[in-house]
């Protein structure tokens, strides 16, 4: 890479800045560890700002999710992105529209694993777009050499340029409108209904990590032969990008639509030689058949889409057959996402709280705030409807935050208002996502300075599951949060796995045991001593123990009996909204 005398480095380095499009390295989650000038200039960001900086933070929320959701995966799976649009926001808070390619690279020597991401902005594509028009009108000055060049585009636009298969472009500009069942179109000439099947190569990355991209590029070029000669006209295979290839092909029925899909992984089995190492392929297919609801070829390719991802679920290596339903799980799901965002920022959450009593004087010793949402045609809907949803796409960040602001401004309001409330304690949720936020405690420092809130009553549960996916990431955030002055507890103890080497590390005040068990007190010999062992070893750590789910006098007294601390549960009172738990705050203070 470089002469005696640095030339050819010095070379490398200005072609890298003075490129003409935002040239950037980021690692798998996308944090940017080099920049080019160009993209400096475009943004207004400062060099120093965008180091560290995550990629998709310079994007709408719409775009950061397609960016988790779908560019993440696809470099894990295929190692490139190709030509996604996405809008970049400028230092200046104005939206930029832009293509973004990537391409992952392995680790070689010293260097880590890394993405390295080509954004042209859409000013570039139309400069770049303007010098194609240049070329053709240079073209028409010869009659031959503009119809070489018209052939040549339309090639080039409709077909993949490593296997010679049709695109996607060229698979919609072929079949066009998706025949309905039983109707007859001049592109099939038959009257069977079209089928898609989408196939993806199983464990493809390996060939690509291990023999390099060149054997991959071979046995992508393989994998489309042996699919286009195993279908024959007038169906059609495409390659859509990376590992990804689309049959379209007139069945009679799904059984016929199975049976191409059984054949072509018996085609694709038999093995194919690389660089001297027998390769055995193998794929899972996802099928879809034209139905009423499809209209273009894209609706097709999207259902089979889906049901190929359920076939990678099952175990690789199959097929499975996307049936119609009344909604399609993936539209519900960004449908939801979508009511979840706009209920966000249009204040529709709520937070109801749940008193905690101190089971030696039976007064309040704190509350448990709980999310709700105000669901536009739902109504209230608890945490289990939205909260998973939320930690996948990202949006518990925000809602954590909002959740753990409006509970200290309730402490704020009682501490100064209302009596009652002196002394008690808050507890919020914390999820798996929000533990392994970097910026949690940052967010949660500056909520306690905005409220002026004691540190040391704030009690942050984090349920059992969530400590122990990382037992040793778990121990440096909590070290950081203690280290703030608030409580910590663990939530749901007694469902998880939780080892006593890393209970006894972690920082924790408290241990709730899960009311699964409580509900068995009095009735399931089994349940009671589990209880009276979570209390124990609470105790033996030197922490509290805390009951959730107590709706009976007779699991509160053995609770009392047992020695443990706090209580929660519907005996002394539901979750409530902040105007009741003032009301019920001063009548049982």
């Amino acid at each position: 890479m470089t002469d005696t005398a640095g030339q050819p480095v010095a070379n490398f380095e200005t072609l890298f800045h003075q490129a003409p499009c935002g040239y950037l390295i980021t690692d798998d989650a996308g944090h940017i560890a080099a920049v080019n000038d160009t993209f400096v200039r475009w943004t207004g960001y400062s060099r120093a700002k965008l180091f560290g900086t995550k990629l998709q933070s310079l994007m709408p929320v719409g775009d950061q999710i397609l960016y988790a959701t779908h560019c993440i995966p696809q470099l894990g799976i295929t190692g490139s992105v190709s030509e996604i649009a996405v809008d970049i926001i400028g230092s200046d808070g104005v939206r930029r529209p832009a293509l973004l390619s990537a391409s992952r690279f392995a680790a070689t020597g010293q260097e880590p694993d890394s993405v390295r991401v080509i954004i042209f902005s859409a000013h570039e594509r139309r400069l770049y777009e303007k010098e194609l028009v240049s070329a053709l009108r240079a073209a028409e000055e010869s009659d031959t050499r503009r119809a070489l060049a018209e052939q040549e585009l339309q090639r080039l636009a409709l077909h993949d340029a490593l296997t010679g298969l049709p695109n996607r472009a060229g698979l919609k500009a072929r079949f066009g409108a998706v025949p309905a069942v039983g109707a007859a179109t001049d592109s099939m000439g038959e009257g069977n209904p079209l089928a898609a099947l989408f196939i993806d190569l199983d464990h493809f990355k390996a060939v690509n990590d291990s023999l390099g991209h060149g054997a991959g590029d071979n046995l992508l070029v393989s994998v489309a032969g042996r699919l286009a000669a195993a279908v024959q006209a007038p169906g059609a295979v495409g390659r859509l990008s990376g590992d990804e290839f689309v049959v379209l092909d007139a069945v009679a029925g799904t059984e016929e639509a199975a049976a191409l899909a059984a054949r072509l992984l018996d085609v694709l089995a038999a093995p194919i030689h690389l660089e001297g190492i027998e390769i055995v392929t193998s794929a899972s297919i996802g099928i879809a058949v034209a139905r009423g609801g499809d209209n273009t070829v894209e609706d097709l390719i999207r259902r089979a889409d889906i049901a190929m991802y359920r076939a990678k679920e099952r175990g690789r290596n199959r097929w499975e057959l996307h049936r119609p339903a009344p909604s399609d799980p993936a539209v519900d799901r960004l449908r939801a996402l979508g009511e979840l965002r706009r209920g966000i920022g249009e204040g529709a959450l709520r937070v109801h709280y749940q008193p905690r009593i101190d089971l030696r004087t039976g007064r309040a010793s704190g509350v448990e705030a709980l999310v709700r949402w105000q669901h536009p045609t739902r109504g209230l809907l608890p945490p289990a409807e939205f909260i998973a949803m939320a930690e996948e796409s990202g949006l518990v960040r925000p809602l954590g935050a909002w959740v753990l602001d409006e509970t200290l401004k309730l402490a704020e309001s009682l501490r100064r208002d209302d009596h009652h409330g002196a002394g008690l304690e808050f507890a919020v949720n914390l999820s798996a996502r929000q533990l392994n936020d970097p910026g949690l405690v940052d967010m949660v420092e500056s909520a306690l300075e905005r409220r002026n809130m004691d540190p040391a009553l704030l009690l942050l549960e984090i349920t059992e599951t969530a400590l122990m996916s990382d037992p040793g990431a778990a121990v440096e955030s909590l070290t950081a949060l203690k280290d703030l002055g608030v409580g910590l507890a663990v939530d749901d103890f007694g469902t998880g796995y939780s080892s006593l080497t890393y209970l006894k590390k972690f920082p924790i005040n408290e241990l709730k045991i899960d009311r699964s068990f409580i509900m068995g007190l009095g009735l399931d010999t089994g349940d009671a001593a589990i209880v009276g062992s979570c209390i124990d070893l609470a105790h033996a750590v030197g922490i509290r123990a805390v009951a959730e789910g107590v709706e009976t006098s007779g699991q509160a007294q053995t609770l009392q009996d047992m020695g443990c601390d706090l209580a929660q549960g519907y005996l002394f009172a539901r979750p409530l909204p902040e105007p009741r738990l003032r009301e019920w705050l001063a009548s049982h203070t």
